[in-house]
């Protein structure tokens, strides 16, 4: 009976996968997509999940995970798998999966779907399974750690610095997509910062006027929630106060590394914890609320399969499918940095060494369906309104008239009355060039939403939720990864002068998220004064980081794996690795020395200084071009590091697999509980 069912799970699967891949032309319900992806999901989990989990990593719950060895009631606390699987999927689920699949639908919906659906199941599941295994055999260590015992000080060491610039490159980029979403726009302003007061008061509330009453917290600070979302429209049409939220990119930017600075200083009750745990039921909620949206309008893909733009002239970034389509798309497959939350916290509050499947493996298939629903919302609505909100203002201008007639001959009719319409519904004033993702995708959950509950009179209510939503989403990222970059930093100062070193310390502390701020606000601020709209340059850099981090994670786990007592098995996490590296290596090198400006960094900063040498510049925006110049040889500079650091990993890694797999090999892998 089970092999019966397994049988149809995998027909039904391949073909709705088929009625996907083979559509040209005509119209697809976004109902095969999801039933495509679920029963993808189900077999990876049951059959290769399962195998990796019986035969190539062997878990055993007769072996004591960390939280029960180390146990110490503070950080290795044994803890219900559920609680676990919760806090590791709210840790891992950043924007990536939000905003790269949605970009990537510039080349059409086909290379993404197929990318996120196969992806996941042979690359970024397995790479954050065998990673928290390898964490939960070694008392939890981290990433780094690992690296440096298992490969090598001089891998340890180049994985150490390529962590703390790649989550420099991450913040920033993810500060640029926050700004972008609500600049110009008091509703979704006032509505995303009323979340910092809330915050601030559920922790006060939680911890000094009524200790332990989770509950009570949860469910006014849910209320105070959806009341701001509603506050907005009044902040909106109060010519009063609407003054006080209508900010200008300069100004968002500021204002975000300004929380940035706090979240990481103030204590974690305070403002940290309860705005993440908040925002998870709003996660949780939200995604399953857009999912049953989505099966119950089923909506029809109106995106074609594949767009003219796979040849590398797409006018939402610039590059060929191969590779800037999988860079892009980066986190809805495989993300690099979930191996620092896999080699984190939950190590330490795993109960069973079985738990680690249905957390690692489990939690990555979530967010990919997140990644998959966040195509779909793109995929939906009219592929010109899709290139009017995410194309920028450089490229299709600044007024409906000529962004209408610039879209129309790419050969995606757009109607200037149709996107007034759509864009007053909304209650914005403008969509054009709202370049990053988050814009496309609270339009496309407005419109689910809408159809399924409401109608049109509530379809602003909508968009700003789903703003709200997104920025959540978002900001939990920013301000947890900038806490973790704090204490990274310190760890290097304390090797300097060991006072700097103490977390307890606030002027160490004030230090550390002083330096660390001004990294990735440099890059945020960096991305806000591009005249391209930032996103062009800086989601490819943040796709080239974030995949050579996973690369160096891959690496890391077929070292494990290549020591232990089944070496054969290294080829599920080398196939990926080899993948990963073609990708990275070629996009990274692309975006140093492509001749195209619009790729890579030098051209761009060669055109500039071209312009500046014939006086092609105004006075007024000599400084501005010159910043621009630095910015893109600062990033060219950057890229090279990054593709250095992770060379030096692999190949210091390689040398360890030949030591190992030739006569009289290495030791063992370092377990700290013999297999």
């Amino acid at each position: 009976m089970s092999k019966a069912i397994w049988i149809g799970v995998s027909l039904l699967g391949a073909f709705a996968l088929g009625v996907v891949a083979s559509a040209r032309g005509e119209s697809v319900s976004s109902a095969w997509f999801l039933v495509a992806a679920l029963c993808i999901y189900a077999i990876g989990f049951r059959f290769y999940s399962g195998f990796l989990a019986r035969r190539v990593l062997q878990l055993d719950d007769a072996r004591p995970t960390p939280a029960h060895r180390l146990r110490d009631g503070k950080d290795f606390v044994p803890t219900n798998r559920w609680v676990v699987f919760g806090h590791h999927f709210a840790a891992i689920a950043g924007p990536g999966p939000l905003v790269g699949p949605i970009l990537a639908a510039q080349f059409g919906y086909l290379p993404g779907t197929l990318y996120i659906l196969i992806g996941v199941v042979i690359g970024g599941a397995v790479q954050d399974f065998i990673i928290l295994v390898g964490s939960l055999r070694r008392g939890g260590k981290s990433l780094g750690q690992m690296v440096r015992e298992e490969i090598g000080p001089l891998g340890g060491a180049a994985a150490l610095v390529g962590v703390l610039a790649i989550m420099i490159i991450l913040i920033g980029v993810l500060g640029l997509v926050v700004v972008n979403a609500m600049f110009g726009s008091p509703w979704a302003t006032s509505t995303v910062g009323a979340t910092i007061p809330i915050a601030l008061a559920m922790g006060l509330y939680m911890v000094k006027i009524r200790p332990g009453r989770v509950m009570e917290a949860t469910l006014i600070g849910l209320a105070f929630v959806i009341l701001a979302v509603f506050a907005g429209r009044w902040v909106d049409e109060s010519a009063a106060l609407r003054v006080f939220f209508d900010l200008d990119k300069k100004t968002l930017a500021l204002a975000i590394i300004g929380y940035g600075f706090l979240a990481s200083v103030l204590p974690v009750w305070l403002l940290l914890a309860p705005r993440d745990y908040l925002s998870a039921f709003i996660k949780i909620g939200t995604v399953a609320l857009l999912a049953a949206g989505l099966l119950a309008v089923a909506p029809p893909v109106k995106l074609p399969a594949l767009t003219q733009f796979i040849d590398g002239t797409g006018p939402v970034f610039a590059g060929k499918l191969f590779p800037f389509c999988f860079i892009t798309i980066a986190c809805g497959a495989i993300s690099g940095f979930h191996a620092l939350i896999s080699s984190g916290t939950t190590p330490k509050l795993l109960d069973r060494e079985t738990d680690a499947r249905f957390v690692g493996y489990g939690a990555m298939l979530m967010e990919s369906f997140v990644g998959l629903m966040a195509l779909l919302s793109a995929a939906v609505m009219e592929p010109g309104i899709y290139f009017a909100i995410n194309a920028p203002a450089a490229v299709i201008g600044t007024t409906l008239e000529s962004a209408a007639a610039t879209i129309s001959g790419w050969g995606f009719p757009l109607d200037p009355l149709q996107l007034e319409t759509l864009t007053r519904q909304i209650g914005e004033h403008t969509l054009l060039s709202r370049t990053g993702g988050a814009p496309s995708l609270a339009v496309g959950m407005a419109e689910i939403f809408s159809q399924a509950l409401g109608g049109e009179a509530v379809k602003a209510l909508w968009y700003h939720f789903a703003i709200m939503f997104e920025a959540l989403f978002i900001l939990t990222t920013l301000d947890a990864g900038t806490r973790v970059g704090r204490f990274m930093v310190q760890d290097l100062l304390g090797n300097v002068y060991r006072p700097l070193g103490r977390t307890s310390s606030l002027p160490a502390n004030v230090l550390a998220s002083g330096l660390i701020v001004l990294g990735w606000g440099y890059f945020l601020y960096q991305g806000v004064v591009d005249p391209l709209g930032g996103i062009n340059s800086l989601w490819p850099l943040f796709g080239i980081a974030n995949q050579l981090l996973a690369s160096t994670a891959l690496a890391l786990a077929t070292t494990l794996l290549v020591k232990s007592a089944r070496p054969i098995f290294a080829v599920t996490t080398l196939v990926p690795l080899a993948w990963l590296l073609s990708v990275t290596m070629t996009a990274g090198s692309q975006k140093i020395w492509h001749a195209d400006r619009r790729i890579g960094f030098l051209a761009q900063a060669d055109h500039l200084a071209a312009q500046i040498a014939q006086g092609l510049v105004p006075p007024e925006k000599l400084a501005e071009t010159q910043i621009l110049i630095f910015n893109n040889r600062l990033d060219a500079a950057v890229t090279a590091l990054f593709m250095v650091l992770v060379a030096i990993v692999v190949l210091d890694a390689a040398r360890v697999w030949w030591q190992t797999l030739r006569p009289r090999g290495a030791a063992p892998a370092a377990e700290a509980v013999p297999t």
